[in-house]
């Protein structure tokens, strides 16, 4: 790994990326970066690219952090590309919110996929106080979206029993949805 010429930062000379070693840096980690950003920002591929621009400028302002080569700095780059994507956040939350020519009711309502993630877990807890046939039925059939038939075949039994074990595990678990908060009484 080469150094360009050093770039000159308050009278003191400091090393940076050469070219070649930057464009080898982009070439293997841009991409999956760009596309790992882009989630983080909910879609919003102006500020992701943002953001991977400038973690591509911190990485050949420190070129002493891929002294391993381009291919052993890929946690790095994610880690200064999280933490420039949070001082992002964090500056648009310091700021006042601009009022949108929308009305309220026109708004997007956007997806939190924390609330998701909490809720996948609170049912997951659910499913530990079912007997471990009812909780495996209902895992194949509702989680991992398989029919009656391939449910039957992968697990050795009939049709019918899946069936059957299906309609009294939905009968157990939806008291116990109502204890923890999960579902609504009907």
């Amino acid at each position: 790994m080469q150094t360009q010429d050093a770039a000159k930062t308050g009278g003191a000379e400091r090393a940076t990326l050469d070219q070649k070693t930057l464009a080898e840096l982009y070439r293997l980690h841009g991409p999956d970066l760009l596309r790992a950003l882009v989630r983080l920002t909910s879609g919003d591929r102006g500020k992701a690219e943002d953001i991977l621009q400038e973690t591509f400028v911190r990485a050949w302002q420190h070129p002493e952090a891929i002294a391993d080569g381009p291919e052993k700095c890929r946690p790095w780059l994610f880690t200064v590309a999280r933490r420039i994507a949070i001082d992002h956040f964090r500056m648009r939350a310091a700021r006042a919110q601009e009022v949108a020519e929308l009305a309220p009711d026109e708004h997007v309502a956007t997806h939190d996929p924390y609330d998701a993630v909490l809720q996948a877990h609170d049912i997951g807890q659910a499913l530990t106080e079912l007997t471990p046939q009812h909780r495996e039925v209902l895992t194949e059939l509702h989680l991992n979206g398989r029919s009656v038939n391939d449910t039957a075949t992968l697990l050795g039994v009939p049709p019918g029993t899946v069936k059957s074990r299906n309609f009294y595990a939905i009968r157990t678990l939806r008291p116990v949805l109502l204890r923890r908060g999960l579902a609504v009484g009907a």
